[in-house]
């Protein structure tokens, strides 16, 4: 049997790499899974040869200690990699081929999954609808910061590229497909991109720069892109983003007004999620600044596409309400605007295979606009020290070393 390594959260601030058992097609009891999924059988899933698994901000939440997450967990849910072993009851997807894995898993047998509706399947995490590998409260399904992983449900789930040879020329920016490329999309389209919009996103790390990259694919005539993260937001101009340093320059209208005339857009997405940050010099954290603040700048009828993390528990919070999701949001302000908002986790499998389609025909250029950084999985660590540090990098794992530099 092949040895497997995964990359591990052990306290807050704290990752390692360990040996962890090899998968097989049955979901073991380990650190956070669900007592009710024990021993569940997963004869429609396949053990896949991880090929790169990215570093996302969302496990940073995880690892800097803002959940429930148990001591022990696989991190891991952006996923591409090689079947090396089908089920008895996998029909379509067979050993050799060159995957995509979304990080909702989905079973494609519920009316969620049937309505395309696949990060609330009903049918894969005990406690409420939604499911991913490597996260709290998720189920409890194995991550795929890994040399190898299990992926139940394959021939619903998985996107097959349909030459190997081809997409590992393009590996850098197929990887994205299992999560940030999608989440990014999904937040342009959430908030209602078209051609010649103008758009305000929030934050400039990877989502938010895939968020941006989705829009110009879209259409929009402006993309403002801003953050506290002067690296970030060079990384935003370099592929044609315009900027606003909201440390530097705490009124978000005034520097939107600089830029277009008018202090609005069009629309806006939430790229940041539960941990923003007050704007100006000095500013703590304000869980609710960001959406306040799209909601200000957002015209009236505008829409805000918000893929930015939200939790039901945050034990690291700075005040009680916050700790269990509650946030002092302006809703009478988005009321009064008549403003549309679009929540929670991406269906991945509604966009994935046109976004594959973009990039193997090189219109879309996410590696580039995220800045995808290669590493070793004994270098995963380090990487997740440097994420957390603001670097402007998308960190690739290379856990076999099979992807060209």
């Amino acid at each position: 049997m092949a040895n497997n390594r995964a990359v591990v959260y052990v306290k807050p601030g704290e990752v390692e790499v360990r040996d962890i058992s090899y998968p097989d097609l049955i979901l073991r009891d380990g650190p956070g899974v669900n007592p009710l999924n024990v021993g569940r059988k997963c004869n429609h899933g396949v053990i896949v040869k991880v090929v790169t698994t990215n570093i996302c901000g969302s496990d940073q939440h995880m690892v800097r200690g803002r959940t429930t997450a148990p001591s022990g967990l696989v991190l891991g849910h952006e996923i591409t990699g090689e079947v090396v072993e089908v089920g008895s009851d996998v029909e379509f997807i067979q050993k050799g081929d060159l995957v995509s894995v979304p990080f909702n898993i989905a079973c494609g047998r519920c009316r969620s999954c049937k309505e395309q509706k696949t990060h609330i399947c009903e049918n894969v995490n005990p406690d409420r609808p939604g499911s991913a590998y490597g996260y709290v409260d998720m189920g409890g399904w194995v991550g795929g910061q890994s040399e190898y992983v299990m992926v139940p449900y394959a021939d619903f789930q998985l996107l097959k590229f349909p030459d190997k040879d081809q997409a590992m020329e393009k590996i850098l920016d197929l990887t994205m497909l299992s999560d940030i490329f999608p989440t990014g999309y999904h937040g342009a389209v959430s908030a209602g991109v078209r051609t010649g919009a103008t758009v305000y996103v929030a934050g400039a790390g990877p989502v938010g720069l895939a968020a941006a990259h989705s829009a110009q694919l879209l259409g929009a005539s402006v993309v403002i892109v801003g953050d506290l993260n002067e690296e970030r937001l060079a990384q935003a101009r370099s592929f044609g983003c315009e900027t606003v340093n909201l440390r530097k320059h705490a009124n978000l209208e005034e520097q939107i007004e600089q830029i277009l005339g008018v202090p609005e857009v069009d629309c806006a997405i939430d790229a940041v999620g539960f941990e923003a940050s007050g704007h100006g010099e000095g500013a703590g954290e304000a869980p609710a600044t960001v959406l306040n603040s799209i909601m200000g700048v957002t015209k009236a009828g505008g829409r805000l596409g918000i893929p930015g993390l939200y939790v039901t528990g945050d034990p690291g919070a700075s005040d009680d309400d916050a700790k269990e999701g509650t946030l002092k949001i302006r809703l009478g302000l988005g009321w009064a605007k008549a403003h549309t908002f679009v929540t929670g986790q991406t269906p991945v499998m509604k966009y994935h295979r046109d976004l594959m389609m973009s990039i193997l025909s090189g219109k879309a250029q996410i590696a580039k606009a995220v800045n995808a950084t290669l590493i070793s999985l004994d270098e995963a660590p380090s990487g997740y020290k440097q994420f957390d540090g603001g670097a402007s990098k998308k960190f690739v794992i290379d856990p076999h070393g099979l992807v060209r530099s």
